[in-house]
């Protein structure tokens, strides 16, 4: 009988204030949307570091004509400098850290430069002779050997340099987390503005029934029977906008991610729902958890039932 009482309280509450409750809503799913994101985009960091880390090579740059003279002072790298390179690679020490590598010659990278910039005005000024051809290496484990494979054919007769993709991907995943920070921030600071929203709309909601709640208070009402309804105006209105966020950000997994950019790079990982699912149960989470928690407080503080 009380809890049929109190959603009875709870429902009344929610149709006289109902402009409030929209309110609660609205900025309930745009804080939760943001939070969502932002934890969605550091997923799909995680996913692409896995992803591409695993694909990282070490380039190890030969010696051609058109080298630095500092750094290639015999010229052009020799035949027999190829197969110590080679040999190199393939010895007891670097064999262990060496998952597979392959030549490519000044011919297949002109090949492949024209093929990447195939409406670039830079095809008129390069030719084969000015690329060098390179072995590429794949590494067992880029994350931790590419260091040593860097130190083993540095300075190395034949070489012109070496370089490792991972400093390229490092740089580039350091603005993606720069970008999730920045929403995790956003996102702190529109759950600030909800809470106290939230504080306030039950606050309001109070006052405008304290007729009622000191009748409750003479006829020996509890303090749970009192403080329940507000409370459960404001989980319920969180709760709202808590289940829109998920749709929104759902409907951006479906339609952008998964159905725009995994067909635009079809080389690159990207998050499913399958994958996301918890980051709306803890959406969802938040919201009500949150709420509760303000609304606790605004009848607690200001009602002192």
């Amino acid at each position: 009988m009380i809890f049929r009482r109190i959603l009875a309280e709870t429902r009344s509450g929610l149709s006289r204030n109902l402009s409030m409750v929209v309110s609660i809503v609205l900025v309930t799913f745009i804080s939760l949307t943001f939070v969502g994101a932002a934890v969605l985009l550091q997923q799909q960091i995680s996913a692409m570091k896995t992803f591409w880390y695993d694909k990282a090579q070490v380039a190890i740059y030969l010696c051609a004509d058109s080298s630095s003279v500092d750094r290639c002072p015999d010229g052009a790298v020799t035949d027999d400098q190829r197969a110590a390179i080679e040999q190199r690679l393939e010895s007891a020490t670097l064999s262990q850290y060496v998952d597979k590598y392959y030549y490519e010659s000044q011919a297949d990278a002109y090949a492949n430069f024209k093929e990447q910039f195939a409406n670039n005005q830079a095809l008129d000024f390069v030719t084969e002779d000015q690329l060098s051809s390179t072995y590429w290496v794949n590494l067992k484990n880029p994350a931790t050997d590419s260091a040593v494979i860097i130190q083993s054919f540095t300075d190395v007769a034949g070489v012109d340099q070496v370089q490792d993709q991972k400093a390229y991907l490092d740089q580039i995943f350091g603005v993606l987390n720069v970008a999730s920070l920045t929403a995790l921030v956003v996102a702190g600071l529109m759950l600030v503005a909800a809470i106290l929203l939230i504080t306030t709309t039950i606050r309001l909601s109070a006052f405008s029934r304290r007729r009622e709640l000191g009748i409750m208070r003479l006829v020996g009402a509890s303090n749970f029977f009192i403080q329940t309804p507000f409370v459960l105006e404001g989980v319920i209105s969180a709760l709202i906008g808590s289940l829109l966020a998920c749709g929104a950000l759902a409907a951006v997994l479906v339609f952008f991610v998964q159905g725009y950019l995994a067909d635009a790079m079809p080389y690159t990982a990207f998050i499913t729902l399958g994958t996301a699912w918890p980051v709306f149960l803890v959406v969802i989470g938040v919201g009500v958890v949150l709420s509760a928690l303000a609304s606790a407080f605004a009848i607690r503080r200001y009602l002192r039932v």
